[in-house]
């Protein structure tokens, strides 16, 4: 599409001038689109409220909160700001650039607040993370007697999903229903992950099986609800009962089956999915082809993982780490540390997961000089700063290669406040090295943070019994007892 198409007509209306605009805006150009808009203005021609709403989702899409604005004062001037459909616009566009603050004072100076406009400012809140307030504010809509449509009841059910919001979740349930909404498949399929994510699967599948019709969304809503929850063979079940029924799983189906085969190494299952993936026609998604990566590597497969990965035809910083991870599990340190020096010749930035990879594949293969060159380039060369996990990889590296005493240095020096994850690593190194000092200390710091953990005491108890210091195991029991310790630790002690 080019701006030369205008050029052949007889006379540029505001409907021909929206029209083009709209073509831009629909193919994700919205720089264009208001390229376009200024050419318009310039020729005189004078902007209908279409040619706004349209302006102003182009503005949404790409968050350009500045033209955005622009656009606004425009609007004002034109005399457009009462009319509802641009109204409820600019409400989206708001909330998308960011701005819920200005969504709402548009929305509360709106002369007419209607279904549109009220499931505008709730979804703003929604994508901003802020269930219970889009919650609270569907109290209030229904309190003005707005009757929610199907739009509405999707955003509501995500919101719930997204803080867990159960009670709120079946009310709309029973909401949905009365509004005659319950048969519709968008909505169904909603409500399905609604439940999934508040970890209630058997209601989830019981409005999966009582929904009129499935596509394949539903039923890829429901597979991923028993794959998120580790219930990857009931995942892979439901997977065959939909190819009975004649539904064509799509890429984020296959995504989420590959990861169910994944977490309970169903290779087999995995090798057929990787078949139905080619005669679909879907090997080449950059997505997909990393999940094949990870899935083979789980299974334990890894040349097999090496092999997709080298014929995917595009990766990306996800595919790159899948490889690596996949290295890192099967303990192929030099691998690992191979794969990460040509991700950075062929131009892929590491990020903190990739480092995460490499440093515990050097962990597992005991290179632990390595491991430190690839800790202090990651800080000082490449401006990755550390999160917990890569500490946690770092005392993990020292503690297994017996460098306890460096380890626990480590820690000591570590520039955020160590958790307990550093501290039982570290005891776990002491533990399996005899170390009785440092696991000691490792252990106070652990019962300071989690008195009631009940493992740490198990780890000390074991240190103490290889060194055969019998009076300090008496000792630990009568700590654990009285730190209130569950009764089933005592098993563990035996």
């Amino acid at each position: 599409m080019h701006v030369m198409c205008l050029t052949t007509c007889y006379e540029r209306n505001v409907v021909s001038w929206t029209a083009i605009i709209a073509g831009y805006a629909q193919h994700g150009l919205g720089k264009e689109a208001l390229d376009l808009y200024e050419q318009m203005k310039q020729e005189g021609v004078q902007p209908d409220n279409v040619t706004y709403v349209v302006l102003l989702k182009a503005c949404a899409g790409m968050a350009a909160l500045q033209q955005g604005k622009q656009l606004h004062l425009d609007i004002i001037e034109a005399g457009f700001e009462s009319d509802a459909i641009v109204g409820s616009t600019l409400v989206d566009m708001y909330a998308k650039c960011g701005r819920i603050e200005d969504a709402c004072r548009v929305f509360t100076n709106m002369h007419e607040q209607n279904v549109v406009s009220w499931t505008a400012i709730i979804a703003g809140y929604a994508h901003h993370g802020l269930g219970k307030e889009a919650l609270d504010l569907y109290e209030q809509m229904k309190e003005e007697g707005v009757q929610p449509d199907i739009v509405t009841y999707v955003v509501l059910l995500k919101s719930c999903a997204s803080i867990v919001a159960l009670e709120q979740g079946k009310q709309l349930h029973l909401d949905i229903i009365k509004s005659g909404f319950a048969s519709d498949v968008i909505v169904g399929s909603a409500l399905v992950d609604m439940y999934a994510k508040c970890r209630c699967l058997e209601e989830a599948r019981q409005v999966f099986n009582n929904m009129h019709e499935r596509d394949v969304v539903s039923w890829s809503v429901m597979i991923s609800g028993y794959a998120e929850h580790g219930l990857g063979k009931e995942a892979l079940d439901l997977s065959e009962q939909m190819k009975q029924e004649g539904v064509q799983p799509n890429i984020v189906t296959y995504v989420v089956l590959l990861k169910s085969c994944a977490s309970i190494a169903a290779l087999e299952q995995g090798k057929q999915l990787h078949l139905d993936i080619i005669e679909s026609g879907l090997d080449s998604d950059v997505v997909v082809g990393s999940t094949l990566v990870d899935m083979y590597a789980k299974c334990g497969r890894i040349e097999d993982a090496r092999q997709v990965f080298n014929n995917m035809h595009e990766r990306n910083v996800v595919s790159w780490n899948a490889m690596i991870a996949g290295y890192a599990q099967q303990g192929f340190g030099k691998e690992a540390l191979a794969l990460l020096e040509q991700m950075q010749r062929e131009g892929i930035r590491p990020d903190e997961v990739t480092y995460v990879g490499v440093l515990s594949a050097c962990s597992h293969s005991g290179l632990v000089d390595k491991g430190r060159h690839v800790f202090d380039s990651m800080c000082k060369d490449h401006a990755v700063i550390p999160t917990m996990d890569h500490y946690v990889c770092m005392v993990d590296l020292l503690g297994r290669a017996g460098c306890l005493a460096d380890a626990e240095d480590f820690v000591g020096k570590m520039p955020i406040q160590p958790n307990v994850v550093v501290w039982m690593t570290l005891l776990g190194a002491a533990r399996n090295h005899g170390e009785v000092e440092i696991g000691r200390r490792a252990f106070d710091c652990v019962v300071k943070l989690e008195p009631e953990n009940a493992a740490p005491y198990v780890l000390l108890s074991n240190i103490y019994a290889a060194a055969g210091l019998r009076d300090e195991i008496a000792k630990i029991r009568k700590e654990m007892n009285d730190a209130v310790v569950e009764k089933i630790a005592w098993v563990q002690l035996d």
